[in-house]
Protein backbone atom coordinates (compact mmCIF):
# COMPACT_ATOMS: atom_id res chain seq x y z
CA UNK A 1 0.00 0.00 0.00
CA UNK A 2 1.26 3.48 -0.92
CA UNK A 3 0.17 6.46 1.18
CA UNK A 4 -0.02 9.97 -0.29
CA UNK A 5 0.43 12.82 2.20
CA UNK A 6 0.44 16.63 2.27
CA UNK A 7 3.34 18.79 3.46
CA UNK A 8 2.81 21.55 6.01
CA UNK A 9 3.39 25.30 6.06
CA UNK A 10 5.45 25.00 9.23
CA UNK A 11 8.96 23.54 9.14
CA UNK A 12 11.51 22.64 11.79
CA UNK A 13 14.87 24.37 11.48
CA UNK A 14 18.26 22.70 11.38
CA UNK A 15 19.19 19.13 10.62
CA UNK A 16 22.16 16.79 10.97
CA UNK A 17 22.12 15.06 7.57
CA UNK A 18 24.32 16.12 4.61
CA UNK A 19 23.20 18.84 2.16
CA UNK A 20 20.78 18.09 -0.66
CA UNK A 21 22.09 16.09 -3.63
CA UNK A 22 20.60 14.24 -6.59
CA UNK A 23 20.54 11.05 -4.54
CA UNK A 24 18.62 12.64 -1.65
CA UNK A 25 15.19 12.37 -3.24
CA UNK A 26 12.83 9.90 -4.87
CA UNK A 27 13.42 9.38 -8.62
CA UNK A 28 17.05 10.60 -8.77
CA UNK A 29 16.92 10.21 -12.56
CA UNK A 30 14.36 13.04 -12.61
CA UNK A 31 16.43 15.35 -10.42
CA UNK A 32 17.14 17.77 -13.30
CA UNK A 33 13.40 18.54 -13.35
CA UNK A 34 13.53 19.37 -9.65
CA UNK A 35 16.76 21.32 -10.08
CA UNK A 36 15.10 23.65 -12.58
CA UNK A 37 12.66 24.68 -9.83
CA UNK A 38 15.24 24.69 -7.03
CA UNK A 39 17.62 26.97 -8.92
CA UNK A 40 14.87 29.49 -9.66
CA UNK A 41 13.82 29.38 -5.99
CA UNK A 42 17.39 29.90 -4.75
CA UNK A 43 17.95 32.80 -7.15
CA UNK A 44 14.75 34.47 -6.02
CA UNK A 45 15.46 33.98 -2.30
CA UNK A 46 18.92 35.52 -2.66
CA UNK A 47 18.17 38.32 -5.13
CA UNK A 48 14.46 39.05 -4.79
CA UNK A 49 13.02 42.23 -3.29
CA UNK A 50 11.06 42.14 -0.03
CA UNK A 51 7.87 42.37 -2.07
CA UNK A 52 8.88 39.38 -4.19
CA UNK A 53 9.89 37.39 -1.12
CA UNK A 54 6.57 38.16 0.54
CA UNK A 55 4.80 36.67 -2.48
CA UNK A 56 7.11 33.65 -2.34
CA UNK A 57 7.09 32.99 1.40
CA UNK A 58 3.72 34.36 2.42
CA UNK A 59 5.16 35.95 5.57
CA UNK A 60 5.27 39.69 6.29
CA UNK A 61 8.07 39.74 8.88
CA UNK A 62 11.11 40.58 6.73
CA UNK A 63 13.47 39.72 9.60
CA UNK A 64 12.53 36.07 9.06
CA UNK A 65 13.58 36.07 5.40
CA UNK A 66 17.25 35.47 6.19
CA UNK A 67 16.42 31.99 7.43
CA UNK A 68 15.54 30.93 3.89
CA UNK A 69 18.34 32.61 1.92
CA UNK A 70 21.12 30.07 2.51
CA UNK A 71 22.19 28.00 -0.53
CA UNK A 72 20.94 24.43 -0.22
CA UNK A 73 24.45 23.17 -1.03
CA UNK A 74 25.68 24.55 2.30
CA UNK A 75 22.91 23.70 4.76
CA UNK A 76 22.07 20.44 6.55
CA UNK A 77 18.97 18.39 5.88
CA UNK A 78 16.60 16.18 7.85
CA UNK A 79 13.98 13.63 6.89
CA UNK A 80 10.95 15.29 5.30
CA UNK A 81 8.67 13.54 7.79
CA UNK A 82 10.59 15.29 10.60
CA UNK A 83 11.03 18.61 8.79
CA UNK A 84 7.29 19.28 8.45
CA UNK A 85 5.63 20.63 11.56
CA UNK A 86 1.87 20.99 11.03
CA UNK A 87 -1.19 19.54 12.74
CA UNK A 88 -1.10 16.19 10.94
CA UNK A 89 2.57 15.78 11.84
CA UNK A 90 1.92 16.67 15.48
CA UNK A 91 -0.65 13.87 15.69
CA UNK A 92 1.60 11.46 13.82
CA UNK A 93 4.23 11.79 16.61
CA UNK A 94 6.86 10.28 14.31
CA UNK A 95 9.83 10.59 16.68
CA UNK A 96 7.95 8.69 19.40
CA UNK A 97 7.22 5.68 17.18
CA UNK A 98 9.16 2.43 17.09
CA UNK A 99 11.95 2.12 14.54
CA UNK A 100 9.82 -0.41 12.67
CA UNK A 101 6.90 2.04 12.46
CA UNK A 102 9.23 4.85 11.38
CA UNK A 103 10.69 2.66 8.63
CA UNK A 104 7.16 1.89 7.41
CA UNK A 105 6.38 5.60 7.11
CA UNK A 106 9.74 6.40 5.51
CA UNK A 107 9.19 3.93 2.67
CA UNK A 108 5.40 3.77 2.21
CA UNK A 109 4.56 7.50 2.34
CA UNK A 110 4.90 9.99 -0.52
CA UNK A 111 4.75 13.66 0.51
CA UNK A 112 3.92 16.30 -2.11
CA UNK A 113 6.26 19.19 -1.39
CA UNK A 114 5.36 22.52 -2.97
CA UNK A 115 9.06 23.05 -3.76
CA UNK A 116 10.55 19.59 -4.27
CA UNK A 117 7.53 17.77 -5.68
CA UNK A 118 6.78 14.14 -4.73
CA UNK A 119 9.31 12.80 -2.21
CA UNK A 120 9.43 9.88 0.19
CA UNK A 121 8.81 10.64 3.84
CA UNK A 122 12.32 9.40 4.56
CA UNK A 123 13.99 11.64 1.96
CA UNK A 124 16.27 14.33 3.40
CA UNK A 125 15.39 17.95 2.60
CA UNK A 126 16.67 21.37 3.73
CA UNK A 127 14.65 24.01 5.52
CA UNK A 128 12.61 26.16 3.12
CA UNK A 129 9.53 28.32 2.86
CA UNK A 130 7.13 28.45 -0.08
CA UNK A 131 3.56 29.67 0.07
CA UNK A 132 1.07 27.17 -1.27
CA UNK A 133 0.14 28.09 -4.83
CA UNK A 134 3.00 30.56 -5.29
CA UNK A 135 4.86 30.61 -8.60
CA UNK A 136 8.66 30.43 -8.64
CA UNK A 137 9.85 32.66 -11.41
CA UNK A 138 8.36 31.16 -14.56
CA UNK A 139 7.45 27.88 -12.85
CA UNK A 140 4.11 26.86 -11.45
CA UNK A 141 5.28 24.00 -9.20
CA UNK A 142 2.01 22.07 -9.27
CA UNK A 143 1.82 22.05 -13.08
CA UNK A 144 5.56 21.40 -13.48
CA UNK A 145 5.58 18.39 -11.16
CA UNK A 146 2.33 16.95 -12.45
CA UNK A 147 3.66 16.97 -16.00
CA UNK A 148 7.12 15.75 -15.06
CA UNK A 149 6.47 13.10 -12.41
CA UNK A 150 3.03 11.53 -12.93
CA UNK A 151 4.30 8.75 -15.20
CA UNK A 152 7.08 7.85 -12.76
CA UNK A 153 4.62 7.78 -9.85
CA UNK A 154 2.17 5.59 -11.75
CA UNK A 155 4.94 3.15 -12.63
CA UNK A 156 6.26 3.06 -9.07
CA UNK A 157 2.81 2.51 -7.56
CA UNK A 158 1.97 -0.24 -10.02
CA UNK A 159 -0.50 -2.68 -8.47
CA UNK A 160 -0.18 -1.28 -4.94
CA UNK A 161 -3.32 0.09 -3.32
CA UNK A 162 -3.36 3.85 -2.74
CA UNK A 163 -4.45 5.61 0.43
CA UNK A 164 -4.71 9.30 -0.40
CA UNK A 165 -4.47 11.35 2.80
CA UNK A 166 -3.66 14.60 1.00
CA UNK A 167 -5.65 17.80 1.12
CA UNK A 168 -7.63 18.27 -2.09
CA UNK A 169 -5.25 21.00 -3.32
CA UNK A 170 -2.56 18.41 -4.04
CA UNK A 171 -4.60 16.82 -6.80
CA UNK A 172 -2.96 19.62 -8.81
CA UNK A 173 0.35 17.78 -8.38
CA UNK A 174 -0.85 14.26 -9.10
CA UNK A 175 -4.04 12.33 -9.75
CA UNK A 176 -3.62 8.54 -9.56
CA UNK A 177 -4.67 6.71 -12.70
CA UNK A 178 -6.21 3.92 -10.63
CA UNK A 179 -8.83 3.92 -7.90
CA UNK A 180 -7.61 5.35 -4.62
CA UNK A 181 -9.08 5.56 -1.14
CA UNK A 182 -9.75 8.99 0.38
CA UNK A 183 -11.08 9.91 3.80
CA UNK A 184 -13.73 12.35 4.98
CA UNK A 185 -14.27 13.29 8.61
CA UNK A 186 -17.63 14.49 9.94
CA UNK A 187 -18.60 15.95 13.28
CA UNK A 188 -22.23 16.75 13.89
CA UNK A 189 -22.89 15.88 10.26
CA UNK A 190 -20.48 18.55 8.97
CA UNK A 191 -17.08 18.17 7.31
CA UNK A 192 -14.29 19.36 9.62
CA UNK A 193 -10.97 20.90 8.58
CA UNK A 194 -8.64 21.08 11.61
CA UNK A 195 -9.67 17.67 12.89
CA UNK A 196 -9.32 16.20 9.40
CA UNK A 197 -5.62 17.10 9.50
CA UNK A 198 -5.29 15.63 12.97
CA UNK A 199 -6.94 12.35 12.07
CA UNK A 200 -4.94 11.99 8.87
CA UNK A 201 -1.85 12.04 11.05
CA UNK A 202 -3.46 9.63 13.48
CA UNK A 203 -4.40 7.17 10.73
CA UNK A 204 -0.90 7.25 9.28
CA UNK A 205 0.49 6.55 12.75
CA UNK A 206 -1.88 3.63 13.31
CA UNK A 207 -1.13 2.20 9.86
CA UNK A 208 2.57 2.30 10.69
CA UNK A 209 2.18 0.82 14.17
CA UNK A 210 0.14 -2.08 12.78
CA UNK A 211 2.28 -2.41 9.62
CA UNK A 212 -0.87 -2.24 7.50
CA UNK A 213 -0.45 -3.77 4.04
CA UNK A 214 -3.90 -3.21 2.53
CA UNK A 215 -6.94 -0.96 2.68
CA UNK A 216 -8.91 -3.84 4.16
CA UNK A 217 -6.46 -4.07 7.05
CA UNK A 218 -6.64 -0.31 7.57
CA UNK A 219 -10.44 -0.25 7.72
CA UNK A 220 -10.38 -3.09 10.23
CA UNK A 221 -8.44 -0.97 12.73
CA UNK A 222 -10.27 0.39 15.73
CA UNK A 223 -9.23 4.06 15.78
CA UNK A 224 -10.00 5.85 19.04
CA UNK A 225 -12.44 8.72 18.48
CA UNK A 226 -13.56 7.55 15.03
CA UNK A 227 -16.54 5.54 13.81
CA UNK A 228 -16.55 4.24 10.24
CA UNK A 229 -20.00 5.32 9.11
CA UNK A 230 -20.06 4.93 5.32
CA UNK A 231 -18.07 4.02 2.21
CA UNK A 232 -18.97 5.69 -1.09
CA UNK A 233 -17.39 4.08 -4.13
CA UNK A 234 -16.95 5.29 -7.72
CA UNK A 235 -14.70 4.09 -10.52
CA UNK A 236 -11.92 6.51 -9.57
CA UNK A 237 -12.32 6.81 -5.83
CA UNK A 238 -13.48 5.00 -2.72
CA UNK A 239 -14.36 7.59 -0.09
CA UNK A 240 -14.32 6.34 3.48
CA UNK A 241 -16.43 8.53 5.77
CA UNK A 242 -15.56 8.61 9.46
CA UNK A 243 -17.68 10.23 12.14
CA UNK A 244 -15.78 11.82 15.01
CA UNK A 245 -17.30 10.60 18.27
Amino acid sequence: MIILFSPSEGKREGGILPPLTQQSLLFPELYPKRLAVIEQYQTLTQQGSDEELYELFGIKETKEYGRYKHPFATVPTMKAIERYDGVAYDYLTYTQLTLQAQAYIDTHTIIFSNLFGPIRAGDAIPDYKLKQGASIGSFLPDKHYKEGFSDALNEMIGDHEILDLRAGYYDKFYIPRKQCVTLKFLKGGKVVSHWAKAYRGTLLREAALHQVRSIQELLALNIEGLFLSEIVETKKKKEVIYTIV
